[in-house]
């Protein structure tokens, strides 16, 4: 295939291809074109996991009204949890707090074990845009953990594309909700940036290949709702794109932990408003 500088995994005659961008049209290794806006997309990569770091941006930081501990901290989305551009996130039916979180993807390159913050960059493939939504109906059982929280199916949209040649530095990120811009921040005020936490967690754990390492959300994440189309752009990697819809089955009440709207609840999904609780906005 000729050298793209983004390229982008769709369907293809039924087939899982890669597709370098061409303008308006995407093009697969044998030459076949497809226009984009007609392409059924496929997450970009396919990892073997996906780490992301709990806060990095200074606006989310200040928004909980916090200080970061001296490094970063990190939960496990597992890959079950992938979703891809233009697909639908489920909000489970009984749950109500589905908030998003617009971010930078980190996709590893190269099998990355014990390297240095200034070598990390020789490790990377490129970057891509994640959605990094939370059930936060699951947090009073799964704070510690974030497993259902983060990691339910669907709440790991990427894409639209892995671009290969993108400087992370002061890029603007904004997440619009039905055209009304909801976040807006900058790669500027990540605390620590992408060759840091590429080399902080390969310290003890081996990143291969397809790796996603999602690199923190500013603020204002807020609750969406079925109907609702959720946009991620980011300067220079483009627009992710989903919709929310309803769960086709309940949450099972006869096993396990059922969701809850307990105050670490609401003021979590609702930007902790830790001195206010009990005073919030009127709900949809």
């Amino acid at each position: 295939m000729a050298a793209f500088s983004e390229y982008r995994r769709i369907l293809l005659d039924g087939a899982a291809v890669q597709a370098g961008v061409d303008g308006a049209e995407l093009v697969a290794g044998d030459g076949r074109r497809v226009k984009i806006e007609e392409a059924q997309h496929l997450p970009p990569v396919v990892p073997s996991k996906v780490i992301a770091v709990h806060l990095n941006h200074r606006s989310r930081v200040d928004e909980f009204r916090i200080e970061l501990p001296d490094t970063p901290t990190y939960f496990h989305k597992p890959t079950s949890s992938l979703n891809s551009h233009k697909g639908a996130v489920v909000r489970p039916e009984g749950c109500k707090w589905l908030n998003y979180e617009g971010e930078v993807a980190i996709v590893i390159g190269r099998t990355a074990r014990n390297v240095s913050p200034a070598e990390a960059g020789e490790y990377i493939a490129g970057y891509t845009i994640a959605n990094d939504y939370g059930l936060h109906d699951f947090r009073d059982t799964d704070a510690g953990s974030m497993l259902r929280v983060k990691g339910s199916d669907t709440l790991c949209p990427l894409g639209p594309g892995l671009v290969t040649d993108w400087d992370f530095h002061g890029k603007r990120l904004r997440t619009y909700v039905n055209g009304e811009v909801v976040q807006d921040g900058s790669t500027d005020e990540m605390k620590w940036d992408m060759h840091y936490l590429v080399a902080d967690i390969a310290r003890t754990i081996t990143l291969y290949p397809g790796d996603v390492l999602l690199s923190g959300t500013p603020a204002n994440s807020r609750p969406v709702r079925p109907g609702d189309v959720v946009e991620v752009e980011v300067e220079g990697l483009g627009r992710l794109t989903n919709h929310i819809v309803t769960g086709p089955t309940p949450i099972r009440a006869d096993v396990g932990a059922q969701p809850t709207e307990s105050e670490e609840v609401l003021s979590t999904a609702l930007g902790g408003d830790w001195e206010f609780r009990g005073v919030r906005p009127p709900r949809r």
